[in-house]
């Protein structure tokens, strides 16, 4: 399922989400400058590899400085492609404003990058001897999944499911799309422990990691005593394309 809105209209203007995007956008394009070889070893020097740490020997052959933990926060702002960055970027923008709105611009970009730093060690913890770098920003954006789920469960979500090559849209709840996205998330994670190959993929347990420290962590960025208002009925659902 690929969410394609929701149907909270944002009270002020979304900046730390508007940065967040745009920092990662222009990452990005630095990306694509550079030759093959070179974003190899750059994906390797500012993204997550998690025997770096666990085994410093193998660390040190490979040339990497073994003490350097920048990446926790350098590797949720790359990108492995295409498709890896409208997906993340997209799902920030769906559900970053709200959470935005009830954090402000400032705590939300803190509340963003704990998250982030807080997936990237769940990663580090659940796959100890993987010598593949690890990049992007779903770890945090799992955060912001996790505290859109607490602050806004009443909300309606339009999601797309491509059946038979065509595109089947529907709404649900949003607390109904956010748990089965993170059952996926804990589901899928499980038969990446156990299978016995080191291999790339997706960073499953990154993004279980990610949306329970959205989970926890939101109380203490949420400001208090902010009132939110309800959406109008063509502010959300079929009507709103009118």
């Amino acid at each position: 399922m690929f969410p394609v809105r929701d149907n909270i209209p944002s009270r002020n203007p979304p900046i730390a989400t508007w940065l967040l995007i745009f920092a990662n956008a222009l990452v990005f394009l630095f990306e694509l400058a550079m030759p093959e070889a070179t974003l190899q070893r750059f994906f390797y020097y500012f993204g997550i590899v998690p025997a770096r740490y666990t085994h410093p020997d193998w660390a040190m052959w490979a040339g990497l400085p073994v003490d350097d933990y920048w990446p926790f926060l350098t590797s949720m702002f790359l990108h492995g492609g295409w498709m890896h960055i409208i997906g993340n970027m997209w799902t920030l923008w769906i559900f970053g404003d709200n959470v935005e709105d009830r954090m402000g611009p400032v705590r939300f970009t803190v509340f963003y990058l704990l998250c982030g730093i807080a997936a990237g060690m769940v990663h580090w913890f659940t796959n100890p001897h993987s010598t593949i770098p690890t990049v992007g920003a779903s770890g945090a954006i799992a955060g912001v999944l996790g505290a859109y789920f607490f602050l806004f469960p009443t909300a309606r979500v339009v999601v797309m499911v491509p059946l038979l090559f065509l595109p089947f849209f529907f709404e649900l709840p949003a607390v109904v799309y956010l748990a089965f996205w993170a059952l996926t998330q804990v589901f899928s994670g499980t038969l990446a422990l156990a299978s016995p190959q080191n291999v790339g993929g997706v960073a499953w347990w990154a993004h279980v990691g990610g949306f329970l420290t959205g989970v926890v962590l939101h109380f203490l960025f949420v400001r208090r005593g902010r009132s939110y208002r309800r959406p109008a009925r063509d502010e959300f659902g079929w009507e709103a394309g009118w």
